[in-house]
């Protein structure tokens, strides 16, 4: 079926990570910034080339699409899903692609920055990509493929099915979103208008990796309100709100419930970001744990540590706000557990290994999972996410692809 196409997620993915796409949590802004709307607009229209029709980007920056049904029987309405902004903890402008054609296992030496250096010790899963073709950034940023790589397949899916109409498949809806990196991706998708029954997200990692599990999180801001008055003259009076903010964060385990000490299934607290004045002073926390309950325990810890610093500062005053921001996407897949069996079976037709595995971190699927559309995550094959050492190959972009079509197919066959 693939031995005459000629694969065009590579081509895609080259193109597409050179457009800006950064989101910004500071941001109240429906995109948080109007540049993700660039590559949007740039999807819509490759599509429409490819004879989508429907194909259009709405006032909020989300991309639908439809590519009809060829065959006659009712089948389940497939979504693939993917997010076209970029993290915003690395620079994502002035990103410049490089493709390292067959793998040997050297090192890797990034030229815009020789400091960085891809090296196969530091990232074991080279080891399966020798005489592959690696594609990174140039030092200066990271790449992109989180998840420029799930945008350029499914792009690539769009391509294949419309131009191979023998290819029997059931209605299936495109849909690409804005912001998922700052934890809004589905906050304005329409669900009447995508009109799917289950989805799929591609933005994970591992050629043959599937995820039916994330963290579930939390966001919690600590409010420091401390008490100001004249530096001359503040003997006994000044309470300050950023000299406790530092005693909270240097008083934060640093051997374990933290991300640098966590592996597996194992939550933590992590401080994002402190700002603040010596008056009032804030920190935003993240809580993450595959368990409610150890999320709740997280929190409570917390709450605790701050509430005892406190009584140190009786004049000084503390907020605790708690946001739920999504929650363990297993939950609701395992009450359909077919859509899981049929994305294993599909990774097999692909000629791979299935990896099941558990994200540390969230994912659209959590958030469309819980909104009443189950989405587990398929593999895009990205690595070393959120840095400047990102890296992707194109063998592992093209099985992505050729996982897509054979489950579109499988649910023919099965429906």
């Amino acid at each position: 079926m693939f031995e005459k196409y000629s694969f065009t997620a590579a081509e895609r993915f080259l193109r597409y990570v050179q457009i800006d796409t950064q989101s910004d949590p500071q941001s109240k802004t429906n995109p948080s910034t109007e540049k993700q709307k660039e590559l949007s607009k740039i999807l819509v229209d490759e599509l429409k080339k490819m004879g989508v029709k429907d194909a259009h980007m709405d006032e909020w920056c989300y991309v639908y699409a439809t590519i009809p049904s060829n065959i006659q029987k009712k089948i389940p309405v497939i979504c693939f899903c993917a997010h076209v902004d970029t993290a915003p903890d690395c620079s994502g402008t002035g990103v410049k692609p490089i493709v390292h054609k067959n793998y040997r296992g050297q090192d890797i030496v990034l030229p815009d920055d020789p400091i960085q250096v891809l090296r196969m010790n530091d990232y074991p899963y080279l080891k399966t990509q020798i005489g592959n073709d690696i594609i990174t950034a140039s030092g200066k940023t990271l790449l992109g493929s989180d998840d420029k790589a799930g945008v350029a397949e499914i792009m690539d899916v769009a391509n294949f099915l419309m131009n191979n109409k023998g290819v029997e498949h059931g209605e299936i809806k495109i849909l690409f979103t804005p912001d998922e990196e700052v934890g809004r991706g589905t906050e304005k998708v329409d669900f009447k208008k995508l009109g799917a029954d289950i989805a799929y997200t591609l933005d994970g990692g591992d050629a043959g990796s599937l995820e039916d599990e994330t963290f579930s999180a939390y966001a919690v801001q600590v409010i420091i309100h401390g008490v100001i008055a004249h530096p001359g003259y503040a003997k006994d009076k000044m309470v300050n709100a950023m000299k406790i903010a530092g005693e909270i964060l240097a008083a934060l385990p640093k051997d374990r419930l933290s991300p640098e000490s966590t592996e597996g299934r194992r939550g933590f607290i992590h401080p994002v970001r402190v700002e603040g004045i010596a008056e009032k002073c804030s920190i935003d926390f993240i809580i993450r744990d595959f368990e409610t309950e150890g999320l709740k325990k997280k929190e409570d810890y917390l709450r605790t540590q701050i509430e005892e610093l406190m009584r140190l500062y009786p004049n000084g005053s503390f907020e605790f706000h708690v946001t739920e921001q999504y929650r363990n996407m297993k939950e609701i897949l395992d009450l359909h557990t077919r859509i899981v069996d049929y994305a294993k079976e599909a990774i097999e037709k692909a000629g791979l290994k299935v990896k099941m595995e558990s994200i540390r971190g969230g994912t659209d699927g959590s958030r469309l999972s819980f909104k009443g559309l189950p989405c587990p995550n398929l593999f895009a094959g990205e690595q070393a996410i959120h840095s400047k050492l990102e890296f992707i190959s194109i063998q592992d972009m093209n099985k992505a692809v050729e996982t897509m079509v054979h489950l579109v197919q499988i649910y023919e066959k099965k429906s």
